[in-house]
């Protein structure tokens, strides 16, 4: 912990890696300190569970409550919002983010943003639902659930632009916490969001 990146760039100027209370980090995990480039600075909040032969990059920015899989890997300036799951042999992409709840299915390469409370799989990985299961785990009502289920559909697989459904969302749900946070991401993504894979989400809303 707290070796020097793994980056060209860096030419050995003081920078840190902050790691906060209570997280769990097992054997040969990897976390790197940051670079003058990306703000000096990685950092893990509080109560994470880093499994063995995780590795975290220069400048990533990790919330709490996140689990990283066994060999979970975080290229340089990524973003993992709270409680998100990233899966064994998983990798993320360089300025990548993941939102909150977020799940990443095992053996993925993430290539661009996944918005919160969704589930991506696949290399590259695409959306293909919502984390429904984890979700459920962490005390979302039966009646926020339905709110995101249809914000989701209209965001993602009906025949809007983004735009258009991100309107129509905002206008129906003005007050509720989750769907404002998963707008806010939508609307602040620089790198893209990954795509959606149609085909994948018919199959997981007929099970639903």
């Amino acid at each position: 912990m707290g070796e020097i990146p793994q980056d060209l760039k860096f030419k050995g100027e003081e920078t840190q890696l902050i790691i906060g209370d209570d997280n769990v980090i097992r054997e040969f995990a990897t976390l790197h300190r940051g670079t003058a480039g990306g703000g000096g600075l990685t950092r893990l909040g509080d109560g994470n569970l880093l499994m063995a032969y995780t590795h975290v990059a220069h400048d990533c920015r990790l919330g709490n409550h996140i689990i990283m899989s066994n060999a979970a890997t975080l290229a340089g300036h990524i973003t993992v919002d709270d409680y998100a799951i990233l899966g064994g042999l998983c990798a993320i992409h360089q300025y990548c983010r993941i939102g909150a709840h977020a799940f990443i299915g095992g053996a993925s390469a993430v290539a661009r943003d996944v918005p919160p409370f969704c589930m991506a799989v696949g290399n590259r990985a695409k959306i293909v639902g919502l984390n429904l299961v984890g979700l459920k785990r962490h005390g979302f009502t039966l009646a926020a659930l339905d709110n995101l289920k249809t914000a989701y559909e209209l965001l993602f697989t009906s025949d809007l632009t983004l735009k258009e459904a991100m309107a129509q969302v905002r206008q129906r749900f003005p007050e509720e916490p989750a769907i404002l946070k998963l707008l806010q991401f939508l609307e602040t993504s620089e790198r893209g969001l990954a795509p959606i894979d149609v085909r994948e989400n018919r199959s997981y809303r007929g099970k639903e």
